[in-house]
């Protein structure tokens, strides 16, 4: 025997959870399967203790800045597991909320693996469960690479389940998560190398928020080797690791090696052949424009199609398709262009639109570019002050902002309302427009000539 459901998440992580509750919120019968914990990547082991951990690294820094403005501050310890405690105390309270809420929304949660069976059957440890709809919304994983010993080394997964701080740690990667952990460790005191295949790390990214932070990171103590590969890890008997890499370069006496070279759909337990969904050769599921699948009410969103891998892209994917599906919205769905985002790194940056080089090559000569370097007052002060930089990227007779990247204290908090006039279609002419807040480095955005 069967239950039966208008709508089935596969993953209770934030888009899975997104669309059951927006569809319970129109009366349907709705349900979430998750094998983990609920909340998914973001809550459990991203972006919420991320955050934390990137306060701490914050207080660090401010401690060090102290001085600078009279302050004569001791520090006296930092106590990683008290730190540890109170973040994961944190993220009960989010999974007990998440646990209520569900209860209280009639919306049944699932757990374990779910298998189809076929287009509209799903197996969660021999029973079987049919919808209507079903999402696919299952996340991602680290990957780790297949060199000998790599299982020596932990994932961001491993960085949340440390409850001793490592002292001297290598991060292997160029990608953002890299960088933010790499941030992190380094702001708290440990001793931070960070490994590159290429020349630069944040391929993606305009670059003059790559060069600001690689020189910013470098001045913080971070180092960063660039063009070399890890070939061995070897565990010694202290525990300790010895990484040997390209060009014949050794790290001795290594208490953590983390690997952050990316992560990979969480598909290949899902069964998706058994209901004739298609993938691609790295397991990421295509999507039309409204999240569906190549079969008819099987839809997929968040890390799983290989876009906009960000929260509340998920998030708002989610609720966009739950309105189409239930609330006679047809034409509801995610723009997924010009998408703000912000990346936790030490000093933080806050990116959206086209890059430099993207708008040139799309563009070419009706691009202008409009810059501005500073230290910030805050750090006027400091002992150990940090650059701030930002730039607009403008396009035609009427400067359309097409793009708007910064980097510097407060980034991350400065380019959410900045994105609501982009997406709008703001000019350069509406942000020189509006008068600025002053003193503040967010006015340099509307007052750069």
């Amino acid at each position: 025997m069967t239950t039966h459901y208008d709508l089935i998440s596969i993953g209770a992580g934030s888009g899975g959870l997104s669309a059951a509750e927006r569809a319970a919120e129109y009366g349907k019968k709705t349900a979430v399967i998750e094998n983990q914990k609920l909340g998914g990547t973001c809550v459990n082991i991203g972006c919420v203790p991320k955050k934390v951990m990137w306060f701490a690294s914050e207080i660090a820094e401010a401690m060090q800045t102290a001085s600078g403005y009279g302050f004569d501050v001791t520090v006296n310890n930092f106590d990683w597991g008290k730190l540890v405690d109170a973040r994961e105390e944190y993220i009960k309270g989010i999974l007990d909320w998440y646990g209520n809420y569900l209860k209280d929304s009639n919306i049944d949660h699932i757990q374990g693996t779910g298998k189809f069976i076929d287009a509209h059957t799903v197996e969660v440890d021999g029973k079987q469960y049919t919808a209507d709809h079903i999402i696919i919304a299952p996340g991602g994983y680290p990957v780790v690479p297949p060199v000998p010993g790599a299982e020596h080394g932990i994932t961001s997964d491993g960085f949340f389940a440390l409850t001793a701080q490592p002292k001297r740690v290598v991060v292997v990667g160029a990608g953002y998560i890299a960088v933010e952990l790499a941030g992190v460790l380094n702001g708290l005191g440990s001793e931070v190398t960070m490994l590159l295949r290429r020349k630069h790390f944040l391929s993606s990214f305009d670059a003059m928020l790559r060069d600001t932070l690689m020189e910013e990171m470098n001045n913080a103590g971070v180092n960063i080797m660039s063009s070399i590969n890890v070939e061995k890890i070897d565990k010694e008997s202290t525990g300790q690791l010895t990484i040997h890499c390209s060009g014949g370069v050794s790290l001795e006496n290594v208490d953590a090696l983390i690997w952050a070279i990316g992560r990979a759909p969480n598909t290949a337990p899902l069964k998706l052949d058994a209901a004739g969904i298609h993938c691609d050769k790295h397991g990421y599921i295509p999507t039309d424009e409204f999240q569906q699948t190549n079969i008819e009410g099987v839809y997929a969103l968040g890390d799983v199609i290989g876009k906009a891998q960000l929260t509340p892209v998920a998030i708002n994917a989610a609720r966009r398709l739950s309105d189409r599906l239930f609330n006679n919205r047809p034409d509801r769905k995610l723009d997924y262009s010009n998408i703000p985002t912000v990346m936790f790194s030490h000093p933080p940056i806050g990116t959206m639109g086209l890059t430099e080089e993207e708008a040139r090559e799309q563009h070419g000569d009706a691009v202008k570019i409009y810059t501005s370097s500073f230290t910030a007052m805050y750090h006027a002060l400091s002992p150990h002050p940090q650059k701030t930089a930002l730039k607009l990227i403008c396009v035609g007779a009427e400067e359309k902002v097409i793009g708007c990247h910064i980097i510097g204290k407060g980034a991350d908090e400065m380019l959410q309302g900045f994105g609501v006039a982009i997406r709008m279609g703001a000019t350069k002419k509406d942000f020189d427009n509006c008068v600025a807040i002053h003193p503040t480095s967010s006015e340099e955005l509307v007052t750069m000539r």
